[in-house]
């Protein structure tokens, strides 16, 4: 083999490689929130995560779609820097029951909007944190997202089942997480707890065992090479 057909072929190994490990990173990416499981009754504090997928563009606003049928009775919001938040109040189709008392009108959209200058980059994630309250006594709320970016796209994260193109973000509560849904009540975060950090730790040696097979496959072709030219020198 030709010196230059082998190092060709080492930089495409690598190449080859390296896009493989970025694959499942890029397809993982979609707006969600964490935790993703609640109990009945309880205020919590739920992180809405929005990564930017675009690679020319920034992301601008946010929408959060919160239930009419089962509204929380107390939605507030912690100010992030560089955006406006505004909370969207309005009157339910129906009467709603939450605790002792009966609702007419409740936050039905969170919405977040980059002020001048600001916005989710290429390549970056924020955080949008809400306190929501108190949870509905139901299988699961359905959170749809929207997502705007700078050329005027706006992507709907709305669609059912977690292996859906754009899936909505769901709080599970009576019903039961999918297994590979992240995030949980506390208690069920205290029960797998130590689970998580040994999965999380078997993941990241595992990626670290990769990288470490890449380099040590480069290295090798690379010296296949070497070894290639010296033996023809010797042999001129």
């Amino acid at each position: 083999m030709k010196k230059s057909t082998l190092s060709r072929a080492v930089i495409a190994v690598g190449a080859g490689t390296m896009l493989a490990l970025a694959a499942p990173l890029a397809a993982s990416a979609h707006v969600s929130i964490d935790p993703g499981a609640a109990d009945p009754g309880a205020y919590i504090v739920v992180n809405v995560k929005v990564p930017n997928e675009s690679e020319t563009e920034s992301t601008v606003k946010v929408e959060v779609s919160l239930p009419t049928d089962t509204p929380f009775s107390s939605v507030r919001y912690v100010p992030v820097a560089g955006w406006t938040t505004e909370l969207v109040r309005e009157t339910l189709p129906e009467p709603v029951k939450v605790g002792e008392s009966e609702i007419t009108e409740a936050v039905t959209s969170v919405v977040w909007t980059a002020d001048a200058g600001s916005g989710i980059e290429a390549g970056q994630l924020a955080i949008f944190p809400l306190s929501l309250g108190p949870v509905p006594d139901t299988g699961s709320v359905k959170l749809s997202a929207e997502q705007t970016y700078s050329d005027g796209e706006v992507v709907s994260w709305s669609e059912d089942g977690e292996d859906a193109e754009h899936p909505a973000p769901v709080l599970y509560i009576n019903d039961a997480a999918p297994a590979d849904h992240h995030g949980g009540a506390a208690a069920e975060e205290e029960e797998h707890g130590a689970a998580d950090e040994s999965d999380a730790s078997a993941s990241g040696d595992d990626v670290l065992a990769r990288i470490l097979a890449i380099g040590a496959l480069v290295v090798g072709a690379v010296g296949i090479v070497l070894a290639v030219t010296a033996r023809r020198k010797l042999a001129a």
